[in-house]
């Protein structure tokens, strides 16, 4: 691993992955969908966002590729986008929970279960039916 401080490019590159995360709204939304996938709906009455902001905010986090979508009908689920995105938000959360001992929190947080996901295309009613 290459040490920010080494590679301009590379601290660029963090810095405005960075700057995704520096907005009060989207943290709320990333820090919700932790949890697991959720509707526009869940969203929006978990963090009290309202439309057309929340949809703004959803759009960029699509954007810098931090969330993915799924469409069932008319319902349009999100979900974190990988696990890069998930530690950082748990870092984000255990920095900044207030707790004596950040580290400490972090441990914490990174040792509660992950959700598992099934893999997009993977689930449906005839996944039973793949012949292989």
């Amino acid at each position: 691993m290459t040490a920010l401080y080494q590679s301009r490019e590379r601290a660029n590159e963090a810095a405005e992955r960075l700057k995704i995360f520096a907005q009060p709204q989207r943290l709320m939304i990333l820090s919700y969908l932790l949890a697991g996938e959720h509707t526009v709906g869940e969203i929006e009455a978990a963090t009290a966002i309202q439309q057309p902001a929340l949809s703004q905010q959803l759009a960029e986090l699509r954007r810098a590729e931090l969330v993915e979508t799924r469409r069932a009908a008319k319902q349009v689920f999100y979900r974190l986008a990988d696990a890069k995105v998930t530690l950082c938000v748990k870092c984000v959360e255990a920095i900044f929970e207030g707790a004596a001992d950040p580290q400490g929190a972090l441990a914490e947080a990174l040792r509660a279960p992950q959700v598992e996901r099934e893999p997009p295309g993977k689930a449906g009613a005839a996944a039973f039916a793949k012949i292989v």
